[in-house]
């Protein structure tokens, strides 16, 4: 008996489900050059989990009762935000128990006063309300003994609004003015973003930064350099490169160069580079971190399967680079240097790994991940890359948080 048919059967259905896929993949490249899309899919901030949160009772969120102020922030822009202010630790066992529900309220000048404050910024989908969230702000007020000021970003949670990233922006800094009004020093206040949130915390960090203000420092968990490299790393499920299929497509010529003295393109340009150009948001981390002059700390879990640790290495790299000697290489082509050039080329690399490893100190610490540190601008800079976490839970690993305590807190800050 012939299996001809059967295997022309099982190759033609094949051959539609790989075409109903690339079909599909078409229409969501397509719309994701839409503005209205993009934004949608960036931010998710319509998926405002958990579903129907009692933000006015964090307690039923797995916080302690009377421990959080569930606020309002007004912006620059009028609009109001939702946020959380946590009492930290030692302020909260301070109080009676049960403490009243308005404790929290009540004790935020004290708390601001005596204890130093995380401002935390979170990633992209789900509310301040959201249970890995609420994890990490119970680490940040019992192991570092700080209180903690978590928002709502506009379009968030509670927050009426459209996200957009200058209005992100604008969110940050009105948390920050609200502290700064409560009575907070800026040396207390150590700004932590997540993901998302640590676009918007290094923008916040670098507006401080050229207004002269001097803050405890930078922590950025699972960030990405920019929207742009996000773009070229990012995987579906961890497993599917996003543009992939488009890389696959050889470079077309772009006829823009032959018609127009200034054309809108190179002659050669990549598919990959004319849909980036749709992309309405930046979030360029990458172009602005060395700008930073306070003590910083960058971590990434090696298995983070939604943005690469790479991403990571290369924001250490950007503020590592001023104090690395560059490199340079003849103008002809390397086909055409002569072996002198290519002798000096090469003691120049030689020159610079010298240089790098003679300014990192590296610290291995078993079973749990590889710490690089310099100081630069006067300050502390650290890379931590922890083994375990993925991409939402490396903060709420007791060691990150410890790294976190001995970078940025004093004996006198945690007693």
């Amino acid at each position: 008996m012939s299996t001809q048919p059967v295997s022309d059967g099982l190759f033609a259905r094949l051959r539609r489900g790989f075409a109903v896929l690339g079909f599909l993949y078409l229409g969501a490249v397509i719309l994701l050059a839409v503005p209205w899309f993009q934004s949608h899919i960036l931010y998710m901030n319509a998926l405002k989990l958990p579903w129907n949160a009692h933000f006015d009772a964090p307690e039923r969120h797995g916080l302690a009762p009377g421990k959080t102020a569930n606020i309002k922030i007004q912006t620059a822009d009028n609009h109001t935000l939702g946020a959380w202010f946590i009492l930290s630790d030692t302020i909260y066992h301070n109080l009676s128990f049960p403490p009243p529900p308005s404790a929290a309220e009540l004790h935020i000048s004290e708390a601001v006063a005596q204890r130093p404050t995380v401002l935390f910024f979170h990633g992209n989908a789900a509310t301040r309300a959201l249970s890995m969230r609420v994890r990490l702000y119970s680490g940040f007020t019992s192991r570092l003994n700080a209180n903690v000021l978590a928002i709502d970003y506009r379009g968030f949670g509670d927050s009426p609004g459209t996200p957009t990233e200058d209005g992100l922006s604008l969110d940050a800094r009105a948390a920050w003015d609200w502290l700064i009004a409560q009575g907070a020093s800026p040396q207390d206040i150590l700004i932590v973003g997540h993901s998302l949130g640590t676009a918007v915390a290094s923008r916040l960090s670098v507006g401080l930064s050229d207004d002269g203000v001097k803050f405890k420092g930078t922590v950025l968990m699972s960030p990405f350099s920019s929207l742009y490299t996000l773009v070229d790393t990012y995987n579906i499920f961890g497993v599917f490169p996003v543009m992939l299929p488009i890389n696959m497509i050889p470079r077309a010529a772009s006829e823009s160069g032959k018609h127009h003295q200034t054309p809108t393109y190179p002659d050669f340009v990549r598919l990959e580079d004319i849909y980036k150009s749709f992309l309405v948001h930046k979030f360029d981390t990458l172009s602005v971190i060395s700008k930073l002059k306070v003590p910083i700390l960058i971590l990434h879990a090696e298995d983070d399967w939604d943005i690469s640790h790479t991403h990571s290495d290369a924001l250490f790299d950007a503020l590592l680079e001023p104090y690395l000697p560059s490199v340079y290489s003849p103008p002809t082509s390397q086909e055409s240097w002569s072996t002198q050039q290519w002798n000096e080329y090469h003691a120049q690399l030689v020159a610079r790994r010298e240089r790098r490893e003679s300014l990192l100190t590296r610290t291995v610490i078993p079973n749990f991940g590889l710490m690089d540190q310099f100081d630069g601008f006067g300050e502390r800079i650290t890379l931590l890359k922890t083994s375990t976490g993925s991409h939402n839970e490396v903060g709420t690993l007791e060691g990150v948080q410890e790294v976190i305590r001995v970078t940025f807190f004093t004996p006198e800050d945690l007693h």
